[in-house]
C-alpha cells in the first residue's frame, strides 16, 4: 500500500543537487531503469544485486549494496510517487529509515537539474547521518554521471 510524502522541516533533510548534461527522460530512466540503476546507485566502490525492482508506486525494490572493503547491506524499499519523467519518491522499510525524494527538472533540452531530498522521520537521525551521507551522494552522483555517458540519448 503506497503512503503520501509526508511533510518535513529542514532539520529533517539532507538535499543534494545536481546539474547534469543530459535530458530529462535519460536521467530519469537512469532512476527508473533497474539495468542502469544497479551500475551506479551507492558510495564509490560498491555494487548492487537487485532481488525485486517493481517500478510503480506501492511496488517494491530490495537490492543488497556490497561495500568495497567488506559488508552487505540489505535495503528494502517502497515506491510511493512517481511522476515520469519529473520525480520518483520512495520510503525505506529497512534501518535507516528515511524517505527519499527525487526531482527532475528540465534546464535546457541537455541539461537537467536533480534534487535529491532525503527526509528523515527525527531531527536526530538527520543529524546523525549528515556527516558521512552528503559526500556519498556525491560519489553517488558521479558514478550517475558515468552511466548517462554510457545511454543512448
Amino acid at each position: 500500500m503506497a503512503v503520501e510524502i509526508f511533510h518535513t522541516t529542514p532539520d529533517r533533510e539532507i538535499v543534494s543537487t545536481r546539474i547534469f548534461n543530459t535530458t530529462q527522460q535519460n536521467l530519469f530512466q537512469a532512476w527508473a531503469n533497474p539495468q542502469y540503476l544497479k551500475k551506479w546507485w551507492g558510495p564509490k566502490g560498491f555494487t548492487n544485486t537487485f532481488n525485486e525492482f517493481d517500478f510503480r508506486v506501492g511496488g517494491k525494490w530490495s537490492f543488497i549494496m556490497h561495500g568495497p572493503d567488506k559488508g552487505n547491506y540489505a535495503n528494502e524499499c517502497e515506491f510511493i510517487k512517481i511522476i515520469e519523467p519529473s520525480l520518483i519518491a520512495w520510503k525505506r522499510h529497512s534501518k535507516p529509515l528515511f524517505q527519499v525524494v527525487a526531482s527532475f527538472e528540465e534546464i535546457s533540452h541537455k541539461q537537467t537539474k536533480l534534487v535529491f531530498k532525503m527526509v528523515f522521520d527525527t531531527a536526530e537521525e538527520c543529524e546523525k547521518l549528515k556527516p558521512f551521507v552528503v559526500d556519498k551522494n556525491e560519489e553517488n552522483f558521479d558514478k550517475l554521471e558515468d552511466v548517462l555517458l554510457n545511454m543512448k540519448a
